[in-house]
This record gives C-alpha cells, structure tokens and sequence, in this order.
C-alpha cells in the first residue's frame, strides 16, 4: 500500500533540535499533572518514495529534562529516576509506520535505561513548507503513552491520604521538525 501525502518529499531529513523537544505528563500526587521535557539531541527520518516504508532515529539528552524545578529536575537525573550518569540518552529506532483508519502510526522500539520496549506514536503531520533560507521542511507530532515501571522508572512515594507520589502512565509527547538534506 502507497498514501499521498501534499507536499511529501522523499529522502533524508534531519531532525532539528532547536525546534524539536520531546515532552512528558504524569501525574502527581494523583490530583494533577506535571509537565516536562526533554532536548532532542538527533535524529533522522528517512523518507522513501513510499511514506509507509519510513524509518526515523532520534536521541534524546536526559540531564536537559526540565520540569521547572530544580530541585525535582535534580532527582529524576539521579538513579531513582533515569541515572543519567549511566544512561544519558533516550533512543527510538522505528520499526514501521502504518495507517489504521485515519490514523498515521510509527510503530518503534523505545529505550530508557537501559530497557528497550515497543511502543507506538500516533503522529499528526503538520505539513511540509520552505523556510526564508530555502530550507524545506516537515513538521509532525506524536503522542504514546507508556508505563514508567515497565523501563525501570519505579521509584514512588505513599501519600498519607492514599495513593502514590507519581502516576505509572506517562504520555510523551514529540513536536519535531525536520529539514530535508542535500
């Protein structure tokens, strides 16, 4: 199967990190959310004359998360959280990209610390477009929620009024951008 997508270009594409950032909610203390993100350090989608046949790489630096909080920022470096000492990257490696419905889905293998599980993103295009240097470029973002504790992210507190600190389900969110190479 073959889509047609307005714009599509193929080849290879550059994710770039000053307009890309990977994102996180979670919640806490069960009555809110909390928000963060991470810098996208690089990636790359291959893009082939069909868009299903797609690959994309991407890392992410885990000492750039930022919560607006310091002090929680510190902790979730710390080997409670994601030890970013010993794993300083987060990495997906695409694994295929389908549609189901009206969906557009990248299906890939995800990896925090150290633990590699398969994760799918539903993706929403934004379109293709030139920038004022002659650059032509993609946009998309995606959505996946995943469990926390199923990568080693377990660390948890009680509440006194029942409960836990931090939930288990995290949705990350990636708002990329990318420029097609020469």
């Amino acid at each position: 199967m073959t889509i047609e997508i307005t714009g599509y270009r193929p080849g290879t594409y550059a994710i770039d990190p000053s307009h890309s950032e990977v994102g996180f909610t979670v919640r806490h203390m069960m009555i809110s959310k909390v928000k963060g993100a991470f810098h996208v350090i690089e990636g790359t989608i291959v893009a082939p004359e069909n868009p299903l046949e797609t690959k994309v790489t991407a890392k992410a630096d885990v000492a750039s998360i930022n919560t607006k909080d310091e002090g929680r920022d510190q902790h979730l470096r710390s080997a409670d959280f994601f030890d970013a000492e010993s794993y300083p990257t987060i990495e997906f490696i695409s694994t295929g990209v389908r549609m189901e419905g009206a969906d557009f889905l990248v299906d890939g293998d995800l990896t925090i610390k150290g633990v590699t599980k398969p994760v799918t993103f539903t993706m929403e295009l934004g379109g293709f477009g030139v920038d004022p240097w002659g650059n032509y470029k993609a946009g998309a973002t995606g959505t996946a929620t995943i469990d926390r504790e199923e990568f080693g992210l377990t660390w948890n507190a009680a509440l006194e009024t029942g409960g836990v600190l931090v939930g288990k389900d995290v949705t990350i969110t990636l708002d990329l951008q990318a420029a097609l190479q020469q």
